[in-house]
């Protein structure tokens, strides 16, 4: 990808991130960028492929996350023998990994922002909140709890994530960034000595 089209994408996602993507024209995406929508339109043929692009760049790093915390990257229905092999100690240092991932990395945390503000304008943005942020992690946290053998993988399952998403939002306001992710270790690590007993 060259430069000035990533500048755009970059830009793009952190004003969406801002003000959200409905409210965000191209004109002022190319404003922000000292270009005309012309030499944009070059890049992008529209904000909609700027969008689908900043989607398309995200499930690349979810799945970059995963293999690099080598836990499955895909659902339990599609590579059930992956789930086999993840211990409790593998998923907690990849949660608190992920953690960092959403609240650190600029493009991660701007992504879920901006989906966070969409989620209650449109259906697809509230899909891809579910899927990213909500009901897909569950899920996924369920499967892999299924598997591990946990006692209510279900209700643990919501127990954990609840943790993670609760302390995403803690972070974004906290003054002390530090403390708060300390926090939220301490309590993830509460929840997991909780779910072995």
């Amino acid at each position: 990808m060259s430069n000035r089209k990533e500048e755009i994408l970059i830009v793009a996602l952190h004003l969406f991130a801002r003000d959200g993507y409905e409210a965000v024209s191209v004109s002022q995406i190319a404003g922000e960028l000292d270009m005309t929508k012309g030499a944009l339109y070059r890049h992008y043929k529209s904000k909609r492929d700027i969008f689908d692009c900043i989607v398309q760049r995200m499930e690349q790093q979810d799945s970059e996350q995963a293999r690099q915390n080598e836990v499955p990257e895909e659902s339990i229905e599609k590579v059930p023998e992956e789930y086999q092999n993840v211990s409790v100690e593998d998923f907690v240092g990849y949660s608190k990994s992920m953690f960092e991932y959403w609240t650190k990395d600029d493009f991660a945390s701007s992504f879920r922002k901006m989906l966070t503000l969409e989620q209650f304008r449109n259906e697809e943005m509230q899909n891809l909140y579910q899927q990213y942020l909500v009901s897909g992690p569950a899920e996924y946290v369920k499967d892999l709890f299924k598997n591990m053998k946990i006692k209510d993988p279900e209700e643990n399952a919501v127990k954990f994530y609840a943790n993670m998403f609760f302390y995403y939002n803690v972070y974004d306001g906290a003054a002390d960034k530090a403390k708060a992710k300390c926090q939220f270790e301490q309590m993830l690590d509460k929840i997991v000595e909780e779910m072995k007993q």
